[in-house]
């Protein structure tokens, strides 16, 4: 009965295309998810009626689930891309298909997808980036057949053992197998010469550090931590790659670690005749202790009982003195996290617990007498059981080194949850005020807005008069930094008013400094088109509308497939800080597209000027040189949306479209812009 079914539908399409023209390749993808629930077959058909070639399959984050019939695809030779990521869709991929001669990437992940991969055949493929992350592929995973793989991420499956083949990946530079329930040494990827990129976290490996592990000279990210290593970690690995790659990563001996890294010394594993740092007295403070007791002993002896009470009081003022030295020298005394390194640590009952930011310029402080009695509230995981003492562990007590921005809700941290939860955590300054039940209220509200295009948040916790929001941690940082260019974790320290969410790793820097290379059009209006549908889902989704009131590109996340997730919404409302309108949003949208349409910074000289020249039919010069040279035949279609941001950014409120429209408007732009990406 299903392979009737599937023929009735394959024949309903032939008959589609003898009438309306639908290329040959359309009709093989409609027939390959026609019996996937979720998927709409919304392609628009060119009106020169000339069937277009698919090379790219874009369905990623469509609510799709069922199974794929792969076999339509068999003949699809000029396909270069499928993307079926963050969906529900299950069964095994066919072994020919990683054969298919145009294949060049595969994005499976965030499924349920299983079986062998790539199962029995003996053609080489040609893939070169291949994520086959968050499914449930076990052992069977056979890399034998693709020596041209550049880009590998297994990570958050069953795998057990390195994957057969895993050794001929010669020109890998990519590499993550975290959460694989690895077990065994690193030998497998020992000859991996290229590698840049290498997470083996949160498995049980063993090994000896560095020996044991492939060369690490041209690696710019590293991650082994939740292992069973032993080794040593030098001061220039610990520069390089930073606290986090060594969390519970085993058993190691921290050597020639500078004074700048004490925090990181004193919880790390010394050998055993050399005592902890901060367990031995500071000899200046020895010394001054005794000159100045001997001093006052000498001048107020007046007799014997009175000069010891004189020198009682002095030793005394002189170690509260060396006590408060001590406190402002370390400020973090209170609770040292376990830095990295599998080492027990105290953390004092008592509070109040204070925290510096970046800047210096403030200190936010949760009230409370135990770190571990305010509990944090996961929406996703409600089994979690975390408190602020994890968060405080996760972050380095808070520290420099953990802060990503100081943004105008307050600063945010980079934190590694136990279970490797990824999460950016937000200190909401202005919220103090706010009583408890109302910002659980106000949490619970906005933990609701579901959409591809938000990045709502994932949990909180109340500390006292504190409130602290979670988010998923986005890697490839925001859209200001890939307009711009800006290094990774480097915000832009002329305005910080903005959160700029960057991954702290050379590769990532290194990756912004080629994203200009990266955003042709089409690129563009991915971004530009879920960047308007998530903020029309705030507008229109529910009956009263949702005012974003700060729609910055700093605001604007990117996911890993640089998909536009829109952050920082629904809270700041909430707590005294003016949101505007839906027509200033809306004004906000028009900015950003204009500005990465032109590549000029977004401000009301550039608004201004892109006006004039789209008023007066010269659109066309007010494009990035960039974009037009990369995508010459795409011009026409840039200006109409360069028309789109001049209708946004109409002096008159009354006169700018609403976020439904300008979704419309987009889509009409680009036109082969949907289901599929067409040539």
């Amino acid at each position: 009965m299903e392979g009737f079914c599937r023929l009735l539908i394959m024949f309903t399409l032939l008959s589609l295309a003898e009438s309306t023209c639908i290329g040959r390749d359309q009709q093989l993808v409609l027939a390959a998810f026609g019996s996937v629930s979720g998927f709409i077959s919304s392609n628009p058909i060119p009106s020169n009626c000339s069937p277009p070639i698919v090379r790219e399959i874009n369905l990623s984050s469509q609510n799709l689930s069922g199974t794929v019939s792969w076999e339509y695809l068999r003949n699809m030779s000029r396909l270069q891309a499928v993307d079926l990521s963050n969906n529900t869709l299950k069964g095994s991929v066919p072994s020919w298909f990683w054969a298919l001669p145009a294949l060049l990437k595969v994005n499976l992940s965030n499924n349920h997808f299983g079986g062998r991969v790539p199962g029995f055949g003996s053609t080489v493929s040609s893939l070169q980036i291949l994520d086959l992350s968050n499914n449930r592929f076990t052992n069977w995973v056979n890399l034998t057949l693709f020596p041209n793989l550049k880009a590998l991420d297994l990570s958050h499956n069953n795998l057990r053992l390195f994957p057969p083949g895993v050794s001929r990946l010669t020109k890998l530079e990519h590499l993550d197998v975290s959460s694989c329930n690895l077990s065994g040494t690193l030998k497998p990827i020992l000859g991996l010469e290229s590698l840049k990129y290498l997470d083996v976290s949160n498995n049980k490996l063993q090994g000896d550090f560095p020996s044991d592990f492939p060369p690490l000279g041209g690696v710019n990210f590293l991650n082994i931590s939740v292992n069973r290593f032993t080794g040593q970690v030098g001061s220039d690995k610990y520069r390089k790659f930073g606290k986090s790659a060594f969390i519970r990563a085993g058993n190691f001996i921290v050597s020639a670690i500078s004074s700048s890294n004490h925090s990181f010394l004193s919880h790390s594993r010394h050998p055993p005749h050399k005592p902890l740092k901060n367990h031995t007295p500071n000899k200046k403070h020895i010394k001054t202790r005794k000159s100045r007791s001997k001093k006052n002993g000498f001048v107020i002896g007046v007799s014997f009982g009175s000069a010891f009470v004189a020198v009682s009081i002095a030793l005394t003022c002189v170690c509260c003195n060396y006590r408060r030295m001590t406190r402002t020298r370390n400020k973090w005394a209170i609770s040292k996290p376990m830095n990295q390194i599998q080492v027990p640590y105290k953390i004092e009952k008592s509070g109040p617990f204070s925290f510096e930011t970046e800047s210096g310029s403030s200190w936010w402080v949760p009230d409370i007498r135990e770190a571990s009695s305010a509990p944090v509230v996961m929406f996703e995981k409600p089994l979690m059981s975390l408190t602020f003492k994890d968060l405080i562990v996760a972050t380095s007590h808070f520290g420099k080194e953990s802060q990503l921005a100081e943004g105008r809700c307050g600063p945010v941290y980079r934190a590694v949850l136990p279970g490797e939860l990824h999460v950016a955590i937000k200190v909401l300054n202005d919220a103090r005020e706010v009583d408890r039940e109302e910002a659980i209220a106000m949490f619970e509200d906005v933990s609701r807005l579901k959409h591809p295009n938000l990045l709502p948040i994932s949990g909180y916790c109340i500390a006292g008069q504190e409130k602290l929001v979670l988010y998923e941690f986005m890697a490839n940082g925001d859209l200001d930094g890939w307009l711009h260019e800006l290094p990774a974790g480097r915000p832009n320290v002329d305005d910080w008013s903005t959160d700029t969410w960057d991954n702290n790793d050379p590769e990532m820097a290194s990756n912004i400094h080629t994203s200009l290379e990266k955003l042709n059009w089409l690129r563009c209006h991915r971004i530009v088109l879920g960047i308007a549908r998530g903020l029309a889902y705030l507008h229109h989704a529910r009956s009263k509308p949702i005012v974003h009131g700060h729609l910055v590109p700093s605001n604007i996340l990117l996911s890993n497939d640089l998909e536009p997730r829109i952050t920082d919404f629904g809270i700041c409302r909430h707590h005294g800080i003016s949101v505007g309108s839906t027509e200033g949003d809306v004004y906000c949208f028009g900015l950003i597209l204009i500005e990465l349409l032109t590549g000029k910074p977004g401000s009301e000289e550039t608004v201004t000027w892109t006006r004039r020249l789209v008023k007066d039919g010269l659109g066309v010069e007010a494009l990035d040189p960039r974009l037009r040279r990369r995508d010459c035949d795409s011009a026409r279609e840039m200006v109409e949306a360069l028309r789109v941001g001049y209708l946004c950014t109409a002096e008159t409120p009354e006169k700018r479209p609403a976020m439904q429209q300008v979704v419309g408007l987009l889509k009409d732009v680009h036109l082969t812009y949907g289901k599929l990406l067409l040539s």
